[in-house]
């Protein structure tokens, strides 16, 4: 009996922008009922080649047969009434509406060639819902009021109101804790089990033998590998596909003692209220300090209220030895402090800004005399530090919105090597970084720790706070549940504390 067709199918994809060729031949074919995981570091091709998919890019070559049909996917609209969905990681919701407007937004119900809002439009809405297996979720409820899971069930309510055959889905584990991401998976199962196609992108290889059946890898605007089992094809393979290089998941040496010099940091009795209890903590030069909880444990907020983000309910933060006025960023940027943000385009980048500025840009007075900024020597002390980082193009003048994930949070980090910080703050560093750069970050922090930095790390992901950090909290609801050097846990250890530990004593 002849294999069946593909649901989708493209072929020899080409694809070029200004001075890039993003896409150079890829092909794709994608069954029904199956996840089909795309790989790639960034700049491999991956978003553009979704986006010919999705009808927002018209590819200059190749062909693309749907349901054994060629087809020509002229716009968003076209893609999504041929049943084709795309899920961006940075969902296109609108806050300011109701999940059920959001859900119905472009092809709202009409009765008699009017369109009928309220009633009908929530009931349709709350039968998605309950599909996707959250009947909890109000469809009168403003979209922005909804957490980030709740927002990603959103937007596949949507994507299912257009009897969708194929879900593509960019990064959708990125904000979500691990019960988020088993519930997300769970429905993704029951989505397969009715024949509805996935394509899943993820820098994260250990979901991919969670929830795959098939990988593509791209490189450099080719598919260097199609149809790869998912679940048996060594990790090391494909990160080798990826790279092309070999690149060992392992992180940086640990120093051989640890760090034995006075704290540079000191949180005394830090809390604030609904967010985190009281927390002690030192941090000393050349030591890296992992945060280790769920999404809402209080993580990013004890970061954000450590550099003057948010003000505490009680307690204080010592710099050197002397008290730090809270709930002020300026003071903790004066004593030493310097954050690299979760959301590092929204809260750390100005992405229509150059590399030079982006770096420069909280030590602009040192380049100012009079009201005037010395363009000449604020190039070249940022052109030293993205050096110093290793970061790529070695081009201070181009635009930081030009670079990847990774090349953007070492222009961040070069921002406080610049201003010569003291104690550096990572919430999330290797968010949306690709495997190859990530291995670059872990050495970048490790060699700023080694040259005397104090770090304290936030991550989602237990094996990097394992991997990265010499001692590490772990937090839940709020509240430190145990503390151990890195060496001392392991990943199913520290899942069983944020999910079932009781405060320490």
């Amino acid at each position: 009996m002849a294999p069946e067709a593909p649901l989708l199918s493209m072929t020899g994809i080409t694809k070029s922008f200004p001075g890039v060729r993003a896409l150079d031949g890829v092909d794709l074919d994608v069954q029904a009922g199956e996840v089909h995981c795309l790989l790639g570091q960034n700049g491999a091709g991956k978003s553009t080649l979704i986006k010919v998919l999705a009808g927002a890019h018209q590819p200059d070559g190749g062909t693309i047969h749907w349901r054994g049909e060629p087809v020509t996917l002229r716009s968003p609209i076209a893609a999504m009434r041929l049943g084709i969905a795309t899920i961006y990681q940075e969902l296109d919701l609108v806050e300011h509406m109701s999940v059920a407007e959001n859900v119905h937004l472009g092809h709202e119900p009409t009765a008699a060639g009017f369109v009928v809002r309220g009633k009908t439009a929530r009931t349709s809405t709350s039968a998605l819902l309950g599909r996707l297996g959250h009947p909890e979720i109000d469809p009168g409820r403003l979209v922005g009021d909804l957490s980030a899971a709740q927002q990603q069930i959103v937007s596949m309510a949507r994507a299912l109101s257009h009897d969708v055959r194929l879900i593509v889905m960019d990064e959708p584990s990125a904000a979500l804790d691990p019960d988020e991401v088993d519930n997300l998976f769970r429905i993704v199962g029951n989505l397969t089990a009715e024949g509805v196609a996935v394509v899943h992108i993820s820098h994260r290889l250990e979901e991919i033998r969670r929830i795959g059946d098939r990988v593509t890898v791209l490189k450099d605007g080719r598919a260097v590998a199609r149809g790869l089992p998912a679940r048996t094809t060594p990790t090391r393979d494909v990160v080798a596909l990826m790279t092309g290089r070999d690149v060992e998941y392992v992180f940086p040496a640990r120093p051989a003692a640890p760090p034995a010099g006075e704290p540079v940091l000191r949180i005394r009795r830090l809390a604030r209220d609904g967010e985190f209890a009281p927390l002690d903590l030192d941090v000393r030069p050349g030591e890296i300090v992992g945060l280790a909880g769920l999404v809402g444990s209080g993580r990013s907020e004890i970061l954000e209220t450590v550099y003057g983000a948010r003000r505490p309910s009680a307690g204080q933060v010592l710099v050197g030895g002397k008290p730090l006025r809270t709930g002020s960023v300026r003071a903790a940027v004066r004593a030493g402090l310097g954050l690299a943000p979760e959301e590092r385009k929204a809260q750390a980048l100005l992405m229509l800004e150059s590399v030079t500025r982006n770096v420069s840009v909280s030590t602009l007075s040192r380049f100012s005399r009079a009201g005037w900024v010395d363009r000449g020597a604020e190039r070249g002390a940022a052109h030293a530090a993205t050096r110093e980082l290793s970061l790529r193009p070695d081009n201070p003048d181009v635009p930081v919105r030009t670079l990847s994930g990774g090349n953007q949070q070492k222009a961040v980090l070069a921002r406080w090597l610049l201003r010569g910080c003291r104690v550096l703050l990572l919430d999330e560093p290797t968010r949306g970084v690709d495997v190859g750069a990530r291995a670059e970050l872990y050495a970048v922090v490790r060699r700023l720790a080694d040259e005397g930095l104090a770090v304290l790390l936030v991550s989602s992901e237990v094996p990097e706070v394992l991997g990265l950090a010499d001692r590490v909290l772990v937090l839940r609801e709020g509240r430190v549940v145990h503390t151990a050097p890195a060496q001392e846990l392991d990943e199913h250890q520290v899942l069983d504390l944020v999910m079932e530990g009781s405060p320490a004593s």
